[in-house]
């Protein structure tokens, strides 16, 4: 008997034991599959700076003038941005494919660089609320006015239409246009050119780019079809796991798009060609 009780207590011990691991491992599973808890603004407010990820080549969102400063519209609103937390801001310019990779180690608080809020980039990266809406237009060459009129029209495989690589622009045309020829440009100044050089039948990018270069460089050599045929809200990104931080930032909106400040940076941007003068 003595040997049949210290048997059911060992083995009572033994998967007590088991539990306890299991319990630990289940917990650490969980804690693996949550996002890392945050708090950029106090980091942000420490270090007494706003870093901030874009890529600057979309006009009019960020761009380089002829000294190589940084400017556009998306670098005034976070200029805005830095002013309201009482800290400077940096810039760390980021080739568009890497950029929230570089986002997600760390290199910096958060994009503000023109992106589309989509689903898919949303379930690595949180967006705050929309600050403005685009979407997809197209630059034809001049040879084709007249005949085509729509995206509906570029799907065939005798015409060669172009979009800048790792954009929701190349997202359409694969999903929309599935049957014309496609060609990935790392650049929308490269794309661009190309159909203005007639080298490409077409150019799907964002309306403000399109309409800007179709009214400077691409005047008389080729045909704006400026009508969306996508609908694309543009949002600041950051890391999951800071509630505040994106709650902040929807303030912010909130709060710039009724004093005026948004209306000012908008008009300056998007209904006053001026600053074209210091990019070319």
């Amino acid at each position: 008997m003595k040997k049949v009780l210290l048997g059911l207590l060992a083995f009572t011990l033994i998967f007590a034991l088991s539990s306890c691991q299991q319990s630990q491992q289940d917990q650490s599973a969980q804690t693996a599959q949550q996002p890392v808890s945050e708090d950029v603004i106090n980091t942000v407010l420490k270090r007494g700076k706003l870093l901030v990820g874009l890529e600057a080549g979309y006009m009019p969102f960020e761009m380089r003038d002829k000294e190589g400063n940084i400017i556009g519209f998306d670098v005034d609103m976070t200029t805005a941005m830095a002013k309201a937390m009482g800290v400077e801001v940096e810039y760390v310019n980021t080739n568009w494919d890497g950029i929230i990779p570089a986002l997600m180690t760390r290199k910096f608080d958060i994009i503000a660089s023109g992106m589309t809020v989509t689903q898919g980039r949303n379930l690595k990266i949180n967006f705050a609320n929309p600050y403005i809406t685009v979407g997809q237009s197209i630059l034809l060459n001049k040879k084709h006015e007249g005949k085509i009129t729509s995206y509906e029209q570029l799907n065939n495989p005798r015409y060669t239409v172009a979009s800048k690589l790792g954009t929701t622009g190349e997202q359409a045309v694969k999903r929309m246009i599935p049957r014309a020829k496609y060609l990935s440009y790392e650049t929308e100044q490269e794309g661009s050119l190309e159909v203005i050089n007639g080298r490409i039948d077409a150019f799907i990018y964002d309306l403000p780019f399109n309409a800007i270069l179709a009214s400077s460089k691409g005047k008389g050599r080729i045909v704006h079809l400026d009508t969306p045929f996508t609908f694309e809200p543009l949002g600041w990104a950051i890391r999951k796991g800071d509630p505040d931080f994106i709650n902040w930032l929807n303030n912010f909106l909130y709060q710039v798009k009724n004093d005026g400040t948004y209306d000012e940076i908008y008009a300056k941007w998007f209904k006053d060609s001026s600053w074209l003068e210091k990019v070319q």
